[in-house]
């Protein structure tokens, strides 16, 4: 018989990741349902996604919104506790490394229910960074912990996780990006919409709260960005994220070489990514996503839990510094786009499906 299984999410890349999961349930017909935290709640960062990915609705919204760490931690745990008490799940499922996925692995490990945790291992070794605390107590009170790669299994294995609890399985993002890439370029007219060409701007993402919570490096980001444009003569795209927005105007921050827009849908972004010359970014996902779309990639961020990225060599660490910026967007726009995608071919979320379906 197999497990009543949670697949519990709570943001726009917890939801482009799962997808590739929940579509995999639905074929397999595995008796499951999913519980949104409601961590993203607008319709531009999460209702959009649901119904471009063409994925069922949330049978449960606990509407956590957005609150201190702690606040938004503590509500989404005793929301996922009690619809787990009622549902009875066997298997919870979570992704990455957002205060949703701590507080739903902990209320399951709290009921002895088993935990899956997608993208398992990741690191930065930067403790400073929220993510990465969630990232670490996830792992360590997870049974079933999927490695996009071999790099992330080592680091597991090195912190003493038992092996049998470890499965390589690639990375969610290219099964996403592989059945959507095509979609998307039917669908999206997001270029025309902006007045640009193809391989003719940047796109720029930039939201991780240690860079737009602290005035300097914000300014000094913004700054770089600036100067990029100046000495590359293209547009920078920005859909700016609206907590960026609410710290770009509490600072006092101008950004006049930025074409700042709203959030995107899967779809625009895609096409967005897809057709730019380069991405400067400071989000994880993007960073692979980049490299998936053979798009060279800038890092706004001292460090990444992506290594893998730089190593195939399409990405590169820029830090926060103005004058890095432009000089890191030049070095990546000199190389060649040959790298090897590290991720895996595409079929991730069978391989979670099969693990977790034939337990026991």
């Amino acid at each position: 018989m197999l497990p009543k299984i949670a697949v519990t999410l709570g943001t726009r890349p917890e939801i482009i990741k799962m997808a590739p999961v929940i579509r995999e349930l639905k074929i397999r017909e595995a008796d499951f349902f999913i519980l949104h935290t409601g961590q993203h709640y607008s319709y531009n960062l999460d209702g959009v996604f649901f119904e471009q990915l063409k994925l069922p609705q949330a049978k449960y919204n606990i509407e956590a919104g957005s609150d201190s760490h702690a606040e938004q931690t503590a509500k989404i745990l005793v929301g996922v506790e009690k619809v787990l008490k009622k549902e009875k799940a066997e298997i919870v499922l979570v992704e990455g490394d957002t205060n949703s996925v701590l507080a739903a692995a902990l209320a399951a490990a709290k009921l002895h229910i088993e935990i899956g945790h997608i993208e398992a291992g990741l690191r930065s070794c930067d403790r400073n960074m929220p993510e990465e605390i969630n990232r670490v107590l996830t792992d360590h009170c997870s049974d079933y912990l999927f490695a996009p790669t071999e790099k992330a299994r080592a680091t597991l294995l090195n912190e003493g996780i038992p092996e049998t609890r470890i499965f390589v399985t690639g990375n969610t993002i290219v099964d996403a990006v592989h059945q959507n890439l095509n979609i998307a370029g039917e669908k999206s007219n997001i270029l025309d919409t902006l007045g640009v060409e193809t391989g003719k701007y940047f796109l720029v993402t930039l939201h991780r709260q240690e860079n737009v919570d602290n005035e300097t490096r914000f300014a000094s980001i913004l700054k770089g960005l600036d100067k990029v444009a100046a000495d590359f003569n293209l547009p920078l795209i920005y859909p700016i994220h609206p907590h960026s927005r609410k710290k770009m105007s509490e600072f006092k921050l101008k950004a006049p070489s930025l074409i700042r827009i709203e959030p995107l849908d899967f779809f625009d972004f895609l096409q967005l990514e897809s057709n730019a010359r380069l991405i400067l970014t400071d989000s994880g996902g993007v960073q692979e996503e980049a490299c998936i779309l053979k798009v060279p990639c800038v890092t706004l961020r001292d460090n990444t839990e992506r290594p893998e990225t730089i190593e195939v060599g399409a990405n590169i660490l820029a830090g926060t510094s103005a004058v890095n910026i432009p000089e890191c967007t030049r070095k990546m726009l000199d190389r060649e786009n040959d790298w090897q995608n590290p991720f895996g071919d595409g079929t991730a979320g069978e391989r979670i499906v099969s693990i977790i379906t034939r337990r026991g």
